[in-house]
């Protein structure tokens, strides 16, 4: 559980500058990084939950979950089932691969700064740069060079020579545009099997002169027949897992 809880906080961290600002206490360690001594502590109090309320914008900005929510979103709307799966059921299990997905990376990151900080080997401004280093290694895999000279040319930062001399303010939104094109790409491929399906029953129902029923409604038990027969959400999540391999 104490695990857990490093893993959530050494993410919750890579979110902000803010908590690794202050230098590690000379104390017992403490889970919650140790702030400046000339804060107050309800001020250090807001500044833990502001971090907290990011860490959702966090973990759907720069981790799988971006991609993985956007295919998930246009295979239902592919599909034409409207609500079902809910959103929640959705989310959910865009969070649950996520986390299959990151585990290592939490972990590494926990043993690499969070525990050296508890101990007091290391201070807060150094479990940052150790921390972020797994990070931008992560993002660098996956971030297309067009969205990072985008971003470069934004900030005006000079080119960098590797991925992980890279700072996150260019490297998580780089990340976060070549995420969304990789999930419109899938999304549209999904797609075209659904569209076939809908362009035949069109036809069909028009030819006969059945006009009762809105062609939509007659072909969504036939595209969720495929789907099924397929295997779909075994082929979908099986590809998208393996497009983070």
């Amino acid at each position: 559980m104490r695990k857990a809880i490093g893993i959530v906080a050494a993410l919750t961290i890579l979110g902000g500058r803010a908590a690794a600002a202050g230098r590690a206490a000379e104390a017992s360690p403490s889970i919650i990084p140790a702030m400046p001594k000339d804060l107050s502590t309800p001020m250090q109090i807001i500044i833990l939950m502001t971090l907290l309320t990011l860490l959702p914008a966090i973990v759907m900005s720069i981790t799988p979950f971006l991609r993985i929510s956007i295919v998930l979103h246009f295979l239902r709307q592919a599909m034409g089932t409207q609500t079902a799966p809910s959103n929640q059921v959705l989310l959910a299990l865009s969070l649950f691969l996520t986390m299959v997905l990151v585990a290592p990376l939490g972990t590494q990151i926990y043993n690499e700064a969070w525990q050296p900080m508890e101990r007091g080997d290391l201070t807060a401004s150094q479990a940052w740069d150790t921390g972020t280093k797994p990070l931008k290694t992560y993002l660098g895999r996956y971030v297309r060079e067009k969205d990072v000279k985008l971003f470069l040319d934004i900030t005006h930062a000079s080119v960098p020579h590797t991925a992980a001399d890279l700072d996150l303010t260019v490297l998580a939104p780089a990340y976060m545009l070549s995420e969304m094109r990789a999930g419109f790409q899938i999304g549209a491929i999904l797609f075209l099997p659904f569209l076939l399906v809908d362009i035949v029953v069109a036809s069909v129902t028009l030819s006969i002169g059945m006009v009762q029923l809105p062609p939509v409604m007659v072909s969504a038990p036939f595209k969720i027949l495929l789907f099924v027969l397929a295997d779909g959400w075994n082929l979908t999540i099986g590809s998208l897992m393996k497009g983070f391999a």
